[in-house]
């Protein structure tokens, strides 16, 4: 592997994810709902730079293809587990979180087992778009907690609907991230078909059963 730009940022962003939790381990609240959310605005941000300046620059490579999903699976998985576990359990929030970490994973298995023919299967726009809707709406999602904190000193989620709309600080911003969320696990469960379909034909046995 070059230690490219391109790739450090990558790295960077695969190393950042486990900080999400040790976050909210050593930092008091909201101090740690601030933290991961300036984290994943950088993560987000660093997304976008890492892959535009390796195809500006000519350093596109095989390590970085390969890294730079993990590195947003695992950023978007551990924050999910975070923040279900830290805001209590909301069906409004745990329904799109369980189809966001299940298309993750399934995906995930299908690439390993698919092997070397996973290299077929391009990442779409669309599934571009997809973790760009899960990462702002994380970081959305921690700062409703955030503010819920430092208004009441409690998590925002926990024994009480989220629903109806509220005209507090904080319940909108966690009503937006909420709202974001079902449209990012919308298109998570849209773009692991989407996949799902185009490993089909890959998945059929040698005679063509």
């Amino acid at each position: 592997m070059r230690w490219t730009l391109p790739n450090i940022l990558t790295v960077l962003r695969l190393v950042a994810a486990p900080l999400v939790p040790l976050m909210f381990l050593f930092l008091s609240r909201p101090f740690a709902d601030f933290a991961a959310l300036v984290l994943f605005l950088v993560a987000a941000a660093t997304d976008w730079l890492d892959g535009h300046l390796a195809r500006a620059w000519g350093q596109e490579s095989r390590f970085g293809a390969a890294m730079d999903p993990i590195a947003d699976k695992a950023m978007v998985i551990i924050a999910v587990v975070v923040i279900t576990g830290y805001s209590g359990m909301n069906p409004w929030l745990i329904l799109p979180s369980t189809v966001i970490l299940f298309r993750e994973v399934f995906v995930s298995g299908l690439r390993e087992f698919l092997g070397h023919e996973a290299r077929h299967l391009k990442v779409t726009n669309l599934a571009k778009w997809k973790t760009t809707a899960q990462m702002v709406a994380i970081a959305v999602l921690f700062l409703g907690t955030g503010l819920n904190y430092y208004e009441t000193g409690r998590p925002p989620l926990v024994g009480e609907p989220s629903l109806p709309w509220s005209d507090s600080w904080s319940d909108l911003a966690t009503q937006a991230g909420l709202a974001l969320i079902w449209i990012a696990a919308l298109l998570t469960a849209i773009t692991g078909w989407d996949y799902f379909d185009k490993a089909r034909p890959h998945l059929r046995d040698a005679d063509g059963a």
